[in-house]
């Protein structure tokens, strides 16, 4: 069943939406810990999130680059430009993925499709498609490498680098935001119960007091 979320200011009407790990913030709250060993799971739920694909040497590049403020990224492979507030992974050769906070879709999608114009190129608004899980702390990476095949050692993931990787067995968009470190994983609604438990059985290590 659907339970209604309290009214969304921004429309002025009863919101329907339910992430998918809404049931469990209590949980996840209490399985991360501070401290030089720590870390912490949560869910970012309703990042705005949209899918663009051009040609990375389509006059376009230019003019969707002025209408967002923003660089795409495309002279080397799984990097991200901008921050956590505002960015484009870069997925594949001519595929972007732009991330911004709740509630900026239909913005993002109008600038992209304007900006477009008659070029070849598609923008699509994918934000139900995934939900968002943050892993911090000092031993984050730590509770990644148990679970994912990537290297992740800083002298190959770094700070705004990005993967579409295996976690588990589910694929997720990998994403490190900072060095300490913080991650984002980026993965389908479906999907993420089972990613949480992975993750929480990974962090049992560091999290049991």
């Amino acid at each position: 069943m659907t339970v209604a979320s309290p009214a969304d200011p921004r429309v002025g009407t009863l919101s329907l939406r339910r992430s998918p790990l809404a049931h469990r913030a209590a949980e996840l709250a209490a399985h991360g810990v501070d401290g030089p060993r720590g870390v912490r799971l949560a869910e970012e739920p309703f990042l705005t999130q949209v899918n663009l694909r051009v040609h990375p040497g389509s006059p376009a590049v230019a003019r969707i680059e002025h209408a967002l403020d923003l660089a795409l990224p495309h002279h080397e492979p799984n990097l991200v430009s901008g921050d956590e507030n505002g960015a484009a992974l870069w997925l594949g050769p001519d595929e972007w993925l732009l991330v911004a906070p709740d509630g900026k879709a239909a913005e993002l999608v109008t600038a992209t499709r304007d900006a477009l114009s008659d070029s070849l190129g598609s923008t699509v608004d994918v934000s139900a498609n995934r939900t968002t899980l943050r892993l911090s702390g000092p031993m984050a990476r730590e509770v990644l490498e148990k679970v994912c095949s990537l290297d992740l050692h800083p002298r190959s993931f770094t700070p705004g680098r990005c993967a579409q990787t295996l976690v588990g067995r589910t694929q997720a968009v990998l994403w490190q935001l900072d060095p300490k470190p913080c991650y984002r994983l980026l993965v389908r609604n479906s999907f993420a119960n089972y990613l949480t438990d992975l993750l929480l059985d990974a962090m049992q290590e560091f999290t049991t007091r």
